[in-house]
């Protein structure tokens, strides 16, 4: 709207039990709606400042309801700023999420009929989430503020105000107020509209949430395990032959966890099958150092990840490895590590963690294939584990082979949660010997 006029009519004092606030009365020809702005101390001074765009709700806010966290958000984002000293509440008429009181009722009624919250707004005509944050934008930039660490754990809220020109430098995790009436509703948020809760101690994934991955351990790097599969297990129809899995979400949520990652390993049959770049595209973050485990130098000069990755890759190979290819695939960029190999004349795994840890390398990504995720599991080299299930039978070429007996891998602290179509299976790894 080229004419949008959002203008702020009258300002007031407001003491409270946490501080003093300055309440903002805005008008606008938008959507016709009052909305406020509740400001404490200096702005100008702390930029970026501690913001919350907080949404209308008539029930929680003002009655208390359990059925959502909507007042404890707004009560703890008042003790937030009043501890830091400065800071804004944006307080937006959008009850229910932008569907108005009355239908919020209603779909509180379809709510106990069993339908979840997204379920419920659809069902009676409405958008999951029906919110602008426009006007938001407007009320932050007539106060003078062009940078925000935002109060929020709903990353739709920082990609809206990032396009609409208000740069969030922070996200301040909101703690969840969890009982038995919200429980599910919170649930919800976390599944199907990627709210970044910590519900029961347990986040939905730890890098979404802003976990960093763990520091090294015994002179390795911190190993995650990361792969998708079909319902009964399969990775491919057959060996060889590339076949994508994951949808659209779940992708997006593996581009985030190569990001938190120092380096990403795959084996030599999945840059054959495969040729990938290995680079993080469909989210904000660092390309993670490539590192490719190929004991017979077969990796191609034409390959990607040595024509298109930013990074050269890591190429782990044995000490009987072929030393002109070697030659050459370090004439192209590459960094070749020379390693013992095993019995079966594969690097070893263990060797090869150690050299990366020299190397600086912290944390590790293991994307596969089916070779590396059962050398890794039958090696026990394993602390964190991530499985994308699609919906979908294959009958292909299994993820897991034979464990040789070495150990059960078991998960801690289990977590799963509904990304789109797919289920997203994590946990840490602990390990129970087979006796």
């Amino acid at each position: 709207m080229n004419n949008l006029v959002v203008e702020r009519k009258t300002t007031a004092r407001i003491p409270t039990e946490v501080g003093e606030f300055q309440l903002s009365y805005y008008q606008n020809n938008l959507d016709e709606k009052e909305h406020l702005a509740l400001v404490l101390g200096s702005i100008a001074a702390n930029e970026p400042v501690l913001v919350r765009i907080h949404s209308e709700c008539f029930t929680g806010d003002v009655l208390g309801s359990l059925r959502c966290d909507c007042g404890p958000q707004l009560n703890q984002a008042m003790r937030q700023i009043a501890e830091a000293g400065a800071g804004i509440i944006v307080y937006l008429r959008q009850e229910g999420r932008g569907i108005g009181l009355l239908d919020k009722l209603r779909a509180y009624n379809l709510q106990d009929e069993g339908y979840d919250t997204v379920e419920a707004n659809l069902m009676l005509g409405h958008q999951a989430d029906a919110r602008d944050y426009t006007i938001a934008a407007c009320i932050l930039r007539d106060l003078g503020v062009q940078a925000v660490r935002l109060l929020t754990n709903n990353p739709s809220k920082i990609e809206s105000l990032e396009r609409l020109g208000i740069s969030v430098a922070e996200r301040v995790a909101m703690p969840a107020a969890l009982n038995v009436e919200n429980a599910a509703y919170l649930a919800t948020k976390v599944e199907r509209m990627r709210h970044l809760l910590n519900l029961n101690g347990r986040s939905p994934h730890p890098t979404l949430n802003g976990t960093p991955t763990p520091a090294a351990r015994n002179g390795r790097p911190f190993v995650t395990l990361s792969y998708a599969q079909s319902l009964d297990g399969s990775i491919t129809r057959q060996r060889g032959q590339p076949m994508a899995l994951s949808g659209q979400e779940s992708m997006t949520l593996t581009h985030q966890l190569r990001s938190g990652h120092d380096a990403i390993l795959i084996g030599i049959g999945t840059v054959l099958a495969d040729d990938p770049r290995l680079t993080v595209r469909l989210v904000a973050g660092p390309d993670p150092q490539p590192v490719i485990v190929d004991s017979r130098l077969r990796l191609p000069l034409a390959a990607k990840l040595l024509t298109e990755h930013p990074r050269k890759p890591i190429v782990a190979t044995t000490e009987t490895a072929d030393p002109q290819k070697a030659s050459a695939l370090q004439d192209a960029g590459a960094t070749v590590i020379r390693l013992p190999a095993t019995e079966n004349g594969r690097v070893s795994l263990p060797h090869l963690l150690a050299r990366l840890d020299e190397h600086g390398i912290r944390s590790l990504m293991v994307e596969g294939g089916a070779g590396i995720i059962t050398s890794f599991l039958a090696e026990q080299l394993v602390d964190r584990l991530v499985i994308t299930v699609a919906p979908l039978l294959v009958g292909g070429l299994n993820a897991v082979g034979n464990l040789n007996g070495h150990g059960l891998p078991q998960l801690k602290n289990p977590h799963s949660q509904w990304l789109g179509k797919d289920m997203i299976l994590s946990g840490d790894v602990s390990w129970q010997d087979n006796a």
